[in-house]
């Protein structure tokens, strides 16, 4: 086994897996969830040495969050980890240096981001803003907590599934409203104190596979971390899924660091953030990342 050490601390063990690395890189099939599969190490080691330098902030706290969250503690201690890192990032320069090459942007008003329709005694919730993939938004997220709201208090809703309208189930923050926070700790106390994924995470809690997603087209960043918090994922066979956060000198902020872990363990977890790779769903159903492939 050798191990390479990259930029911001970040070391990938090649060959034999091993707790202590970052995540380990092999060219042979593993089941291991230490070890990622590539075609050639030595390209997949030049693009994650490459984005680490060019993100060694967001690349170093990724893999800071991802070592000191326990998977198998309650969720909210997770979170709040995960977004006091998130908050830190926000106010650095690797954020404020993709806000600047991004430029100034509009977010369009979209009527009705979030549809909810109760069947007999299960909740149908659905993201809604089709005309940009369900990108997330805070009008998403608020209309989220209210429908979810619904099944958490009311004991006779039995089983919750969410999906999205359109061509993807939802591919992730929406890039326009990045950055009109209006501070890092007021973001901080949004992202814990009115968060989806905690509340997901309680439903699955009680109603477990009851609470389902179903996902499709782009699942990516906040998309792909609300459905992890499920007790159960299927997916359409056409399905991509990525956690492309650093490519914004940030990491997951709705929750993936606990959810996404939860289910592929934090090395897998530290690939797919530090790499920026999507993977299709065969490979999620294979680490255990969904539940389930749809024809």
């Amino acid at each position: 086994m050798t191990y390479a050490e990259l930029p911001s601390g970040v070391v990938v063990a090649v060959g034999s897996p091993t707790d202590d690395a970052t995540f380990t890189l092999t060219e042979e099939e593993s089941d291991d969830r230490r070890v990622i599969t590539v075609r050639s190490v030595s390209d997949a080691l030049d693009e994650v040495r490459e984005r680490c330098a060019h993100w060694p902030h967001a690349a170093a706290i990724c893999d800071d969050v991802l070592r000191a969250v326990d998977p198998a503690a309650p969720a909210f201690a997770g979170v709040v980890t995960e977004s006091l890192a998130y908050s830190t990032l926000q106010a650095g320069p690797e954020f404020a240096r993709w806000l600047e090459e991004r430029g100034p942007s509009e977010l369009p008003e979209i009527p009705d981001p979030v549809v909810a329709e109760r069947i007999d005694d299960t909740l149908h919730v659905r993201f809604n803003r089709v005309q940009r993939h369900n990108a997330f938004s805070t009008d998403a997220r608020g209309a989220l907590l209210e429908a979810l709201e619904v099944a958490r208090l009311d004991p006779s809703v039995t089983a919750v599934v969410l999906s999205g309208n359109g061509r993807s189930f939802c591919s992730g923050g929406d890039l326009a409203e990045f950055g009109t926070f209006a501070d890092p700790a007021s973001a901080h106390i949004a992202r814990t104190r009115y968060s989806p994924a905690l509340v997901l995470a309680e439903l699955t809690d009680r109603l477990g596979k009851r609470c389902r997603a179903r996902v499709h087209g782009h699942v990516l960043g906040s998309g792909l971390e609300m459905a992890a918090f499920c007790g159960h994922v299927e997916s359409s066979r056409d399905a991509v899924f990525g956690l492309p956060e650093l490519g914004l000198g940030l990491i997951p902020g709705a929750g993936g660091t606990v959810s996404v872990t939860r289910r592929i363990g934090r090395w897998r977890t530290a690939y797919l953030v530090l790499s920026g790779q999507t993977f299709d769903a065969p490979t999620a159903l294979r680490w255990g990342l969904i539940d389930e492939i749809r024809d």
